[in-house]
């Protein structure tokens, strides 16, 4: 089942504990860098501890006595400390951006290098612009409570436990009352943040489901204005940016509450502090420059806690984005080496598939579960074809044809059966020494950004430029391309907007003829080319399908009439087989379909 852009992302409930203490993983791989972090960290929390208890004494020892000299040394010096605590900020802030920035790229890194490795039936399963929203979005937004898990939460929880030992030394009960509205602020902040969490989820859902729809139409741009369909999309944007707007109002109306708890609780402490300063212990029993100092205390207490506070809700957001990018890491490949693999060497081209049976699977959108989503597309399906033959494969749409070829590429794995090349069961040995011998083409094959060169290149990223020609001039795509105006290094944008589609498909034929495949697979290779090109085309192929095991998908019948045989493929396997004037001769699957492409 396929989670579209209408759907929210089902996503496992993880210990938010967990997913924190994983991300912070990432730092603690530059222990070094943070052990200079937590110096220069101790170095400001003790300057601004210190700081009230200079105005005390400076009060009380100093000016309470008159002493000017002595009350300007004091001054001087904790000047002094605050220079070195200023200084002491702004390295630590400059190592933590320099040290997140690098954080960063690792996650992006390691998001991207597994998602290349999972395999078709998840990004089936799901929009691209979702994985997309992963990719740039949720990673970028761990940067700053990266930065600030160590910068600003640990000085400042060093400094709230810091405050209140102090306090609790100099006075008990003044202590006591200075942490009167405590009990308040943790119920509160408790059940503010639960609320605040469920919807920065539904944020990020949204956002991804934003993220996929505006990928979505971009891609298909031509469609919708083709069918004059913009008030159409324009509403549906609209609809789902108007569901991230009420998720985020939501998530930070909750968030927000926090403050307000706090304050309430701030206020609460600073009432106690003076009632029992003033009426219980009485003002001839505290000195003014130890009610200044706990006034100051106060605030020192609070203000990390509000500073706390501020980085829970970037925390609970970012845990939100951080559970997405670890729901895809913690997504195992399906397509991968067998622990005992063994790379395939260079192979003749002989392929077998013996007894195979597969279905698709997708992932339904609502579970999350592993669900068959239909019945088999193959059924104990035999064969065998030998190096070099050209079999072509026939029947209506859905029989199977693409899925043979993928499964000889071993894009999905079978659910039955086995299926062999050169005698080595695909499983058994590695994926890239399969894949890299084997060149694949398909009706939409992808032009990427950059020079005509570049894209042919892609198929054997050392070849020569004698090769890229030999190949060009093989498919016949020399001729257009030389007439271009810079040729081969004319620059192309992505999916190759400024060429026609046979031209599109030539050069996408020159890039997989560079790689001299031992096994091609042509999925409706021809479809975009017109008849005349296609006639260019096929006496390039010729050549180079001579002596390569060749799989050749085609609904234009009369362009695998060379074939050396020829699979109607349907009803869960191969129908019939035989050469074009075999089964013509036997009217059978394949006749029918000669009359009916002929009418």
């Amino acid at each position: 089942m396929v989670n579209s852009y209408k759907d929210d992302e089902n996503l496992k409930e993880v210990s938010k504990i967990r997913t924190v203490l994983r991300l912070l993983s990432y730092l603690l791989k530059y222990k070094g860098k943070i052990l200079i972090v937590f110096l220069l960290i101790a170095v400001g929390t003790f300057v601004s501890l210190v700081n009230p208890l200079f105005m005390e004494r400076g009060i009380d020892r100093y000016i309470a006595v008159k002493d000017l000299p002595g009350f300007l040394r004091l001054m001087g010096f904790g000047a002094a400390l605050n220079v070195l605590m200023v200084l002491a900020i702004k390295l630590r802030m400059l190592i933590m951006a320099k040290l997140t920035n690098r954080v960063i790229e690792e996650i992006r890194d390691e998001l991207y290098v597994h998602i290349q490795k999972l395999d078709l039936s998840f990004f089936d399963s799901r929009p691209s612009g979702k994985i997309l929203a992963r990719i740039t979005g949720d990673v970028n937004a761990l940067k700053d409570v990266l930065e600030n898990a160590i910068t600003n939460l640990i000085p400042n929880f060093v400094t709230v436990i810091a405050v209140a030992v102090i306090m609790v030394s100099k006075n008990a009960r003044l202590a006591a009352a200075s942490l009167f509205g405590l009990p308040v602020l943790i119920i509160g902040v408790t059940l503010v943040s639960r609320k605040a969490h469920k919807y920065w989820q539904l944020n990020s859902k949204k956002n991804s489901n934003l993220s996929a729809f505006i990928n979505e139409d971009l891609s298909g741009i031509k469609v919708v204005q083709g069918f004059t369909a913009e008030n159409e999309t324009k509403q549906t944007f609209v609809e789902l940016v108007n569901e991230c707007r009420n998720a985020f109002l939501m998530a930070v109306r909750w968030a927000d509450s926090n403050f307000a708890i706090i304050d309430f609780s701030w206020g609460l402490c600073t009432f106690a502090l003076y009632c029992i300063g003033i009426k219980i212990l009485g003002v001839e029993n505290v000195s003014v420059g130890t009610f200044i100092a706990f006034g100051t205390y106060i605030g020192m207490f609070w203000q990390p806690i509000n500073a706390l506070s501020q980085f829970y809700n970037q925390l609970i957001t970012s845990i939100a984005k951080a559970e997405r990018i670890f729901e895809i890491l913690d997504t195992p490949p399906k397509i991968v080496d067998s622990p005992n693999a063994k790379d395939l060497g260079t192979i003749k081209g002989d392929v077998e598939f013996e007894n195979v049976t597969f279905g698709y699977e997708g992932v339904n959108p609502v579970t999350g579960a592993v669900v068959k989503t239909a019945k088999n597309v193959l059924q104990n399906t035999s064969f065998t074809v030998k190096a070099g033959e050209t079999i072509a494969l026939v029947g209506p749409t859905g029989a199977g044809k693409s899925t043979i070829v993928n499964l000889i590429s071993r894009f999905y794995d079978i659910q039955g059966g086995s299926i062999l090349v050169d005698g080595q069961n695909i499983k058994d040995v590695t994926i890239e020494s399969l894949r890299r011998q084997m060149g694949i083409m398909t009706q939409d094959n992808y032009i990427f950004s950059g020079t005509i060169r570049d894209n042919i290149l892609y198929g054997k990223l050392d070849a020569t430029e004698e090769e890229v020609l030999q190949a060009s001039k093989a498919v016949h795509a020399h001729d257009f391309i030389k007439n271009l105006k810079d040729g081969y290094d004319t620059v192309l944008t992505s999916r190759g907007g400024e060429l026609s589609n046979g031209q599109r498909q030539l050069l996408a034929f020159a890039r997989t003829m560079i790689s001299m495949p031992k096994i091609l697979i042509l999925d409706e290779a021809t479809s975009s080319i017109d008849t005349q090109t296609e006639k260019m085309v096929q006496q390039g192929i010729g050549e180079l399908l001579k002596g390569r095991t060749s799989f050749v998908i085609a609904h234009r019948l009369s362009t695998i009439q060379n074939a050396d045989r020829i699979f109607v493929v349907d009803k869960g396997g191969i129908l019939e087989s035989g050469t074009p004037a075999e089964l013509l001769a036997k009217k059978g699957e394949y006749y029918n379909l000669i009359q009916a492409s002929a009418s």
